[in-house]
């Protein structure tokens, strides 16, 4: 196919990342007010959500995978919900097609990704969670003192790989949230990357994203940093061209309606073109 045939992707993959408390749930959150929420909450922290108006709370629906060190049900549910097909999630558990809970005939939640619409978006909160259940996976038979071998990071790698591949082409829209790392670059410099799996491996994550954004406190507001060149040292992009870091009040809604800001024509009058040819008249006129 030719490229002037080819026709952009319809649905967005988004990655939020930051300290903790920087404002990426609230973020994600905000898309409530204009899109249905589909919230896997894998670190309870969708309580952060209860701030919102009761008309978009309704737009919010939570699954929420009770994920800890003994119970590593996350990466588990997650790898088999992100593929897309029908599966049944229990309440209890967050298990898909928990044997126990369909003995006991309690509550199901019934997701299909692949079959969701435009108007509903898929929030993974978070990557950070997702790594440590993979980890605990990983080591389940292990000691509580074990320590990762070379074969545990490759291993991890793995899973993760196959959940992010997954989301890379994902037909509907998706965003995950994650905290941040500091990690050496292959040019020797340090940088801040978004967490998802080893240091290694959240070098690259971002290659499996459209957009990738930065959430820190500056001066005391939220600031969201999502260009290439909106710092040396955090890793950040957008394929859109979305240039959130100018906005008084950054907003993911016009990111996902493929409302791109465009830079002002290179021949748009401005106070100085204005000035220039305020100049050029009075030189004709001398003449």
């Amino acid at each position: 196919m030719k490229l002037s045939q080819r026709t952009a992707s319809k649905s967005r993959r988004i990655l939020l990342f930051g300290p903790p408390k920087s404002g990426k749930t609230w973020l994600a959150g905000q898309l409530a007010k204009e899109f249905k929420l589909l919230w896997f909450d894998l670190e309870s922290g969708v309580d952060t959500l209860l701030r919102l108006p009761e008309e978009q709370k309704e737009n919010v629906e939570v699954i929420s995978l009770p994920d800890t060190r003994s119970y590593p049900i996350a990466i588990e549910t997650m790898l088999k919900v992100i593929k897309g097909a029908p599966v049944e999630i229990c309440e209890e558990h967050g298990k898909v097609g928990c044997a126990i809970c369909k003995k006991a005939g309690a509550s199901f939640n019934q997701v299909a990704l692949n079959s969701l619409g435009l108007d509903t978006i898929v929030v993974v909160d978070s990557l950070t969670q997702l790594t440590n259940s993979a980890l605990s996976h990983i080591t389940r038979n292990q000691s509580e003192d074990y320590k990762l071998e070379f074969d545990d990071w490759g291993s991890l790698g793995k899973l993760m790989d196959i959940f992010l591949s997954h989301v890379q082409n994902a037909p509907f829209h998706i965003v995950c949230i994650t905290h941040e790392n500091e990690v050496e670059m292959v040019d020797g410099k340090e940088k801040i990357v978004p967490t998802a799996g080893s240091r290694n491996f959240s070098r690259n994550v971002a290659k499996y994203f459209d957009e990738v954004y930065y959430l820190q406190v500056k001066n005391g507001k939220h600031v969201v940093g999502s260009s290439t060149t909106y710092a040396n040292n955090i890793l950040t992009g957008s394929r859109g061209g979305h240039v959130l870091e100018s906005d008084a009040e950054p907003s993911l809604i016009p990111v996902f309606k493929g409302e791109v800001k465009l830079a002002a024509p290179l021949h748009q009058e401005t106070p100085a073109t204005k000035a220039l040819s305020a100049l050029e008249r009075m030189r004709l006129q001398k003449k």
